[in-house]
């Protein structure tokens, strides 16, 4: 992961060399932790006394947030956006704008989605057709959107009640959902904040998929009584409502929104 460092506060501080303490005191703890403490960029400035110039032009104290903005376009790469694959955008919420429709929101998993296509609600209830009227990100109509952004999609025809969180909108056909899954896991230790105690046959844990819980079982290889906080195991789950899935998706295993383990779907069955 890249990062860059702001020291804010700077115009409490008038000995230059109190500042120069505190830049190498940050190096060193980011190279405590395994960054690149040596290259990272290091911005000391005032973020209020920024907000209180009148305008950037002739203001000496808003120079630092250039100087912050400029850090970031150069030191940060753009990330690779996968557009290249079939539409996917996981709901994670619904509404209703009175004159245009229901509108679910998200972020682009992967591909591009153009205003009037068709696009499949897959996932929890019957899989369901229907059309991109519009793509909205920050109060901007869009032609497009693509992976990677946040965006509301404008469904055609639907009512609100008829979308649900945890459902994905995706490109015909593309993805299909499933209940029973082969993955393999690993279960967190007492330490990591997982479970204190192992598990064992007919546990009933959450799956969390995208942006959803899903309640399912587990089972257990043969031959294998229980699982110990810190294992790594192959088991088959199975959820009590499908959801949109694919071979190496994540999930997180829960227990009353606590997480106590992590996997990937290696086989999809049913």
């Amino acid at each position: 992961p890249y990062i860059v460092v702001f020291l804010n506060k700077a115009d409490m501080v008038d000995d230059d060399e109190l500042l120069e303490l505190v830049e190498m005191e940050v190096r060193e703890l980011l190279s405590d932790y395994d960054f690149p403490g040596d290259d990272i960029p290091i911005i000391a400035g005032s973020a209020l006394k920024a907000l209180e110039c009148d305008g950037p032009a002739d203001c000496e104290e808003w120079k630092c947030i250039e100087e912050l903005m400029a850090a970031v376009d150069s030191y940060i790469p753009e990330p690779e956006r996968e557009i290249d694959k079939p539409f996917l955008m996981p709901v994670e919420d619904v509404f209703s704008i009175s004159g245009r429709g229901t509108v679910a929101t998200g972020r682009i998993e992967r591909g591009v989605i153009k205003v009037s296509e068709e696009v499949e609600i897959v996932g929890i209830r019957e899989t369901d057709k229907t059309v991109c009227t519009g793509v909205e990100m920050f109060r901007k109509l869009l032609d497009q959107g693509q992976a990677g952004d946040n965006v509301g999609i404008l469904l055609r025809g639907k009512k609100r009640e008829e979308i649900v969180r945890g459902q994905v909108l995706a490109a015909p056909g593309s993805i299909t959902p499933h209940t029973k899954f082969k993955a393999e896991v690993y279960i967190l230790t007492k330490e990591e904040g997982g479970r204190h105690t192992p598990f064992f046959k007919g546990y009933r844990p959450q799956f969390y998929f995208r942006t959803t819980d899903v309640t399912g079982t587990v089972e257990l290889p043969e031959g294998v009584e229980m699982v110990m906080p810190g294992d790594n195991i192959t088991v088959v789950g199975e959820l009590i409502t499908p959801i949109a899935m694919e071979k190496e998706l994540r999930f997180a295993i829960r227990e009353g929104g606590r997480t106590v383990g992590a996997g990937v779907v290696s086989e999809v069955i049913e």
